[in-house]
């Protein structure tokens, strides 16, 4: 192997190993990394900028915009309270809603920003009831991978591998991944409903007082809601023509984004570009050029060769390895430096032998998007939850996440496996 392959080798793993010890902070490994590859003579600068997918970036920073400024309204706040009023308080009932609300939010919003809005709502609700938040917090973490899996903007590893594919649309998306990821919700959520049931008893006076609460109230300012509602229609009709529009899901979501921006005023400019998550795209930016260096080397395409062979080159195989791989990956190490590998590798698989890579785009969106939930370090919004939790004084240990949420994940992949084949490979 030349020098340069073992060079770039070396780098991504020692990468790869940083980021999942978490020692350091995955940007400034993934920024130096990308460095590294550069000064090593590697890849070019010019070569670098064009390894960044500018696709995946700008419909991020698009989509953080709008949230951000959404966020302000207290939308969230008042559809968790209506839901939960229109159940009559019931605790399990509103488990099962705040996990729909959870999974369609994540759908059209990223999975962080999702649960960062829907859990101190779901805090003051359960204290109101006087029950148990894990419970509704384990709930929404997995409805927030499930249901980020369900689009092509709702997890990242959807938006990469939809703007490496072209073909594979926001429509494509929603046609081949929202049906299944619905299946899998409701059996989810249900089997929840059903472990959690006898801790979830309260009061009728309890019950009575949540019904009192005023759900308006939420409502901070109607008439930048409605303005962001209007700029988020705008967007989201935009993804779903934009395959007959031709034009990039990065440029519709930032129109949308400075199109709020005009209606809501200047005033909002500067707060919603600060609450843009810059450490999350520069850690983009850096694994973008580390993978390029793996590229660049052949290194990928070696691999590709090498599952090729192990598989036998069966389209079968190889697609239930991808699925089978990429969840369990998933439920350890980051899924996105996992996916970022995977795209190159899956494109190389085209190169020899296999002609439709459709059933192995949507295992490694399924795989790596659903085996996020078998850990709680599998993706960063059960993180997010759990950090929340223990400032409530609600520890979720490692273990207790993984006794739950390990078969699970594994029932998922079971029902995504049956799914792939029946619809692809049949």
């Amino acid at each position: 192997m030349e020098q340069q392959a073992v060079i770039a080798i070396a780098i991504f793993l020692i990468a790869y190993a940083l980021i999942i010890s978490e020692k350091i902070h995955r940007t400034i490994v993934a920024m130096l990394g990308g460095a590294l590859v550069i000064g090593a003579g590697i890849i070019d600068q010019e070569r670098a900028v064009h390894a960044v997918d500018f696709n995946t970036i700008g419909l991020l920073v698009g989509m953080m915009i709008m949230v951000s400024i959404t966020a302000e309204t207290g939308l969230f706040k008042y559809i968790a309270i209506w839901a939960a009023k229109k159940v009559k308080g019931n605790p399990v009932r509103i488990l099962i809603v705040l996990g729909l609300i959870t999974a369609i939010g994540s759908a059209f919003l990223d999975n962080v920003t999702t649960v960062l809005l829907i859990v101190p709502v779901t805090f003051s609700i359960t204290r109101q009831l006087n029950v148990n938040p894990i419970p509704y917090l384990m709930t929404e973490i997995f409805a927030s991978n499930i249901g980020g899996t369900a689009t092509l903007i709702g997890d990242p590893p959807n938006i990469m591998i939809g703007s490496k594919v072209g073909h594979l649309t926001f429509l494509a998306f929603i046609n081949n991944l929202t049906l299944i990821c619905a299946v899998i919700l409701v059996i989810t959520v249900t089997i929840f409903a059903i472990f959690y049931r006898k801790q979830l008893k309260t009061t009728p006076e309890l019950k009575a007082a949540l019904m009192k609460r005023n759900e308006k109230e939420e409502i901070k300012d109607a008439n930048l809601l409605k303005k962001s509602l209007f700029a988020l229609t705008v967007t989201i009709l935009g993804f779903f023509l934009h395959q007959f529009i031709h034009i990039e899901t990065a440029s519709i979501a930032l129109f949308g984004a400075f199109l709020l921006l005009l209606l809501a005023g200047e005033d909002y400019l500067e707060g919603a570009l600060e609450k843009v998550e810059w450490t999350t795209l520069f850690f983009f930016i850096g694994l973008f050029v580390i993978i390029a260096g793996l590229e660049e080397t052949h290194v990928i395409e070696k691999l590709a060769a090498g599952a090729m062979d192990l598989t036998g080159g069966h389209v079968k195989s190889t697609t239930f390895l991808i699925l089978w791989m990429s969840a369990i990956a998933s439920a350890f190490v980051d899924n996105i430096p996992f996916v970022a590998t995977m795209i190159p590798m899956i494109k190389d698989m085209g190169h020899l032998g296999i002609t439709n890579l459709d059933p192995l785009w949507w295992s490694l969106s399924l795989g790596a998007c659903l085996g996020g939930n078998g850990t709680l370090i599998g993706a960063s919004a059960n993180l997010v939850v759990a950090g929340l939790a223990g400032k409530e004084g609600y520890h979720i240990s490692f273990l207790r996440y993984l006794w739950i949420g390990f078969p699970l994940m594994i029932l998922s992949i079971v029902i995504s496996s049956v799914y792939v084949y029946l619809r692809y490979l049949m």
